[in-house]
């Protein structure tokens, strides 16, 4: 021992691996970082050429101060046109157009109040002068915050915005300048150089469309809806229960092995996605194969939420998959010919539909509508003929009877002279066990039983549970039944699409 007499002090010299961890754990960061960026690119390559141009373009209105003869020509406020390409470039034409104009109206607006304003300033005097200057600001800054709030004047926020900011940078520099209207004439050509810049390379340089981009995004709902759908009719026919995962938070969130589901659940989330391209697209002149000034493009947001309601079943079909109670494997297997036929005809027409909205093109769904009701039929017919299977006999209570007497003999042997509090406790267990069989989720019998001396080879098993379990059966049944009804108003909802759109109808 170290401080006593003969003892021998030995230091040991560990190794230095802290700087070799350290070493290792920032290359594994960068490396999956470079991973991460890499496939996020790979999902889509526009967000790569949306970020060169809007480089390019910030590089193009730099140049005009970079270079000393320009420079000289526009003056100082030639900043402002960075300002205005770097507020502008939006990810999509349409929404670069929808940005410009409210960029365009309010500075326009701002411009002519502060010139207005300021030239009466100039009149009342040096004293009053800041004073009206600084009540304006004010006044402007209070209405335009207010009615950028007011429901209907929502999508102008961005124009209300300009107007405020645009409005006391022009007059209060002008004051200090005193010359408003020079300082409000260079500040709009400014902008209005800025603008002309990002609105010509965003559409002249390989241009991103709201509207191809909206009408992708529906195509792709339509195939995340149909896969989902028949892999969650998949794995329910084959979950024979072996592998039976226990239902928590974290296998309700990921769901690595369903990779179709996690594609359905985001076709839900498209939802603020899709309007925005809706109304992005409506700005966007004529285009590819869009090539009517009035295309009906809130049809694509009306066709999107019947989709989305099909979602929900799908959802629904999920959740019942992961319940807690599971129909029995050979129960499933009675009627499994029945869903998986109704199964296929469905995620075919809704594959249909799809394929109809991206070839733009109409097809008469009449004789795959009415295939997919007669295999829904035949699943309904089966589900009647067959619904003793899905019910248990009337005598749950008295099996559960007949097995009461043998307990009560068995006890009664085991404890001769029980005490009083003994012939209650059975009556207790029972009404425990009945609450437990009632509740979601079941509950194992808990600390009550080692309380009273019971043993749980003593409890009778009741057929409530199983009947619950033959009842999953149906729930899932009725829910897949739900899908295809709903799938009668998808199918108008891409007709009327069709129409109003004046897709070019399918020869015979």
């Amino acid at each position: 021992m170290n401080g006593k007499k003969g003892s021998i002090e030995i230091n040991v010299k560990l190794p230095e691996t802290k700087k070799i961890c350290t070493n290792d754990h920032v290359t594994f960061s960068c490396k999956s970082c470079i991973l991460s960026v890499w496939q996020f690119c790979k999902e889509d390559s526009n967000r790569v050429i949306f970020s060169l141009k809007v480089g390019f373009a910030v590089l193009a209105v730099s140049l005009l101060i970079l270079c000393r003869k320009p420079y000289q020509f526009f003056g100082p406020d030639i900043i402002w046109s960075i300002l205005t390409v770097a507020m502008m470039c939006e990810y999509t034409v349409g929404a670069t157009f929808n940005r410009g104009l409210n960029r365009a109206l309010g500075s326009l607006l701002a411009g002519v109040i502060a010139v207005s304003v300021a030239e009466l300033a100039l009149k009342t005097g040096r004293i009053a002068e800041p004073i009206i200057i600084g009540f304006s600001i004010f006044l402007v800054g209070a209405v335009t915050s207010f009615m950028k709030l007011w429901p209907s004047l929502v999508p102008y926020e961005y124009g209300f915005r300009v107007i405020l900011f645009t409005y006391c940078l022009i007059i209060v520099s002008g004051y200090r300048m005193g010359d408003p209207i020079r300082t409000a004439m260079d500040r709009l050509y400014s902008i209005a150089i800025g603008g002309i810049v990002a609105v010509a390379v965003n559409v002249l340089i390989l241009p991103i469309w709201a509207g191809e981009q909206l009408h992708k995004e529906l195509v792709s709902n339509f195939t995340s809806v149909a896969d989902a759908f028949e892999e969650c009719v998949r794995k329910y026919l084959e979950d024979d229960g072996k592998e039976h995962p226990e239902f928590t938070n974290a296998v309700m969130d990921e769901f690595p092995d369903e990779p179709a589901y996690r594609k359905c659940r985001s076709t839900l989330d498209s939802t603020a996605k899709i309007e925005t391209l809706a109304t992005s697209a409506k700005w966007e002149p004529p285009h590819g194969r869009f090539q009517n000034f009035s295309y009906p493009w809130s049809e694509y947001v009306k066709v999107d939420a019947v989709l989305r309601y099909c979602a929900y079943e799908v959802m629904a079909l999920h959740g019942v998959l992961h319940s807690e109670i599971q129909a029995p494997y050979n129960l499933r297997i009675a009627f499994k010919k029945e869903i998986q036929d109704a199964t296929s005809d469905a995620s075919e027409l809704v594959r249909r539909l799809g394929k109809d909205i991206c070839t733009m093109r109409r097809s008469l769904k009449t004789c795959l509508l009415k295939r997919v009701h007669a295999s829904t039929e035949r699943l309904q017919h089966a589900i009647d003929v067959h619904s003793y299977l899905l019910t248990t006999e009337s005598t749950t209570f008295s099996n559960l009877s007949n097995h009461m007497p043998e307990h009560d003999n068995k006890f009664l042997q085991e404890n001769p002279d029980p005490p009083l509090q003994a012939e209650y406790s059975y009556h207790e267990l029972m009404r425990k066990q009945s609450r437990r069989l009632y509740s979601w989720p079941s509950r194992e019998i808990d600390a009550f039983e080692e309380e009273r001396g019971f043993s749980a080879n003593f409890v009778p098993r009741m057929k409530e549970l199983e009947s619950t379990a033959a009842l999953s059966l149906a729930t899932f049944t009725s829910l897949l039944i739900e899908f295809v009804a709903r799938l009668d108003h998808l199918v108008e909802a891409v007709d009327k699409l069709s129409r109003v759109a004046k897709f070019k109808q399918e020869a015979l």
